[in-house]
């Protein structure tokens, strides 16, 4: 946060109501499409998409031998029992299959030469798949219903994706017909699972329905009924999309479930906090706690909270004023308080405001979030401290998180013997990203770049942002923009160029020329979902300041105008 003027802009189902009578068992007809049934085609943007709806096997009378005269054998014969062999039903996900396949169990040719079948049920099951309904990330959709998702598989029109079909890979139409019955002809186009996501980006806004484990950053995940998998308050006793599949007979046990809680680790990520001028003033007079009223139940919530506080605790702090033209900021110690309150567990010190009141304010800044048993990074007691990675371990997930401040002042920077933010020193830090990744941790690297109040990085800064995703971080993130920036996604990473302010009292700016743009109350919080060592992608929550100090969730209007702009000026328009 460099110095400017007064007026500033923001790292920092309900089961499925099944058919009365279990649907009839996939045959050979769906993993051989063509041989069985109608096939109905559609180009995609130069692709034929197919679906073969389910046609059921004729029915085979085996007739019952003529009794004939009984006579009793002159010796006893014994049968020898066939050995064990697997048939595994088409609807079977792919990591359940590779479940199935550790067995041992050889893989019978066909279901009636099997002895052992592992298939989906409308009952209860050894295990229960959870799926996602989901939709390229620049959808401005946020959730939908069960019955606009039963509506749309029975072939009706309208509905929150305008009767377009769904889009998935045929396993996964294999489960849903299971427990549903086959779709309505054109309601559902079938594509290889390896090109699904860059086909069905080509034609958003559409929707899919993909295994949990199958997430990826590029989706968005749309809530059904209110219930999303990725969220920790999801229940999947009330959640409609999942199939249940058993072994008959129980030759081996099967995983009971793709989405453990104990795997899941939830990562709110916001913007620039500096408790001071209008902000301090209010919490003066309102309450320490006021700025978090409406949001923080958000924060709380997720297992790990990042701040990015740019100004140092004083204990000599003056008396905030939110008139003064000064650029010279520090905070009251008791306003620590607030970042208690919203669950602060990390926090980022790449702030350029960090020594205002000289290296004491500072060092006393580092051991009250040491006494509170916080981790901070990207600054320190000197430069050696300043450049360590800090280390977070949580539901089982390995998280590693890196920062610096490639926009000074130099004067800022950390030395080997006084404290400050960690300069950049981007090689070293790739290398450094390179060896967390082979020792099994995800790095997750903030920056206090340059500030522009615009939603579009500079090429520099798009040159520096992928050039450390490309090293391997899951997640880049701009902790200086007090205007929120574009997001893009590169190398399977998540690049957020800035997320705005959090915590920072600036309703509007004033530009050279004269304009004022009030993009400054705008705000993000990045709620990012890893689970068992993999990232799966974030939810964008946006908020909007009020009062100088106050950020409220935006109304639908606000949010989609908000996201329409943002996704229009990454080259996204919805």
């Amino acid at each position: 946060m460099s110095s400017k003027p007064h007026h500033r802009t923001f790292v920092f189902p309900i089961l499925i109501v099944f058919l009365t009578a279990c649907g009839p068992a996939w045959g050979s007809d769906i993993a051989n499409p063509g041989t069985t049934g109608v096939v109905a085609s559609a180009q995609l943007q130069g692709e034929t998409a197919t679906f073969t709806p389910y046609q059921p096997e004729s029915s085979t009378v085996i007739p019952t031998p003529t009794a004939t005269a009984s006579f009793t054998p002159t010796s006893t014969t014994t049968t020898t029992p066939l050995p064990a062999t697997l048939w595994i039903s088409p609807a079977v996900p792919a990591t359940l299959r590779q479940a199935a396949l550790s067995s041992g169990i050889p893989i019978a040719s066909d279901q009636a030469a099997a002895t052992v079948h592992l298939d989906a049920t409308t009952g209860a099951g050894s295990a229960t798949w959870i799926y996602a309904l989901v939709s390229p990330f620049p959808t401005l959709i946020e959730g939908v219903s069960l019955d606009d998702i039963r509506n749309a598989w029975t072939g009706g029109t309208g509905g929150p994706f305008g009767g377009k079909p769904f889009r998935m890979d045929a396993t996964t139409l294999a489960a849903f017909t299971a427990i549903w019955g086959p779709p309505a002809s054109r309601s559902v186009y079938v594509i290889p699972p390896e090109r699904l996501i860059d086909l069905t980006w080509t034609e958003r806004p559409i929707w899919s329905i993909i295994p949990f484990e199958a997430l990826e950053p590029r989706w968005k995940v749309l809530t059904v009924d209110g219930q999303a998998p990725i969220r920790k308050d999801f229940d999947p006793a009330k959640y409609p999309l999942k199939v249940s599949f058993t072994v008959q007979p129980a030759a081996f046990p099967l995983p009971s479930t793709n989405r453990d809680p104990a795997r899941l680790t939830v990562l709110a990520m916001t913007g620039v906090t500096a408790l001071v001028r209008g902000t301090a003033d209010r919490m003066e007079r309102k309450g320490i706690l006021y700025p978090d009223q409406q949001i923080r139940d958000v924060l709380r919530a997720a297992d790990l909270t990042h701040i990015s506080n740019e100004v140092p605790f004083y204990s000599g702090c003056p008396t905030p004023n939110p008139y003064t033209g000064s650029m010279r900021f520090c905070s009251d110690p008791r306003y620590i308080a607030l970042l208690e309150d919203v669950g602060t567990k990390i926090v980022e010190l790449t702030g350029n405001h960090m020594l205002d009141y000289g290296p004491s304010a500072l060092l006393t800044t580092l051991d009250m979030y040491t006494q509170r048993g916080w981790t901070y990074y990207g600054g320190g007691k000197d430069l050696a401290d300043a450049q360590k990675y800090a280390l977070v371990e949580d539901h089982g997930n390995k998280l590693a998180f890196l920062g610096c401040n490639p926009n000074g002042p130099s004067s800022d920077w950390a030395t080997a013997t006084s404290p400050g933010s960690a300069p950049c020193d981007y090689d070293q830090m790739r290398a450094t990203i390179g060896l967390l990744r082979s020792a099994g941790y995800l790095p997750i690297v903030t920056l206090q770049y340059m500030e522009y109040y615009m939603p579009n990085p500079t090429s520099y800064e798009r040159k520096d942002f992928r050039s450390l995703a490309e090293a391997g971080a899951i997640i880049v993130s701009g902790s200086q923009a007090h205007v929120p920036q574009i997001m893009e996604f590169d190398s399977g990473s998540f690049i957020h160029y800035g997320l705005g302010n959090l915590f920072f009292d600036q309703m509007s700016y004033l530009l050279p020329s004269g304009q004022r743009i009030p993009d400054t109350r705008y705000e993000f919080v990045d709620r990012h979902i890893i689970y068992d060592g993999k990232y799966l992608g974030v939810e964008l929550l946006t908020y909007m300041l009020e009062d100088y100090a106050q950020p409220r969730p935006m109304t639908p209007t606000e949010r989609n105008d908000f996201l329409t702009g943002i996704f229009t000026a990454a080259g996204w328009a919805p």
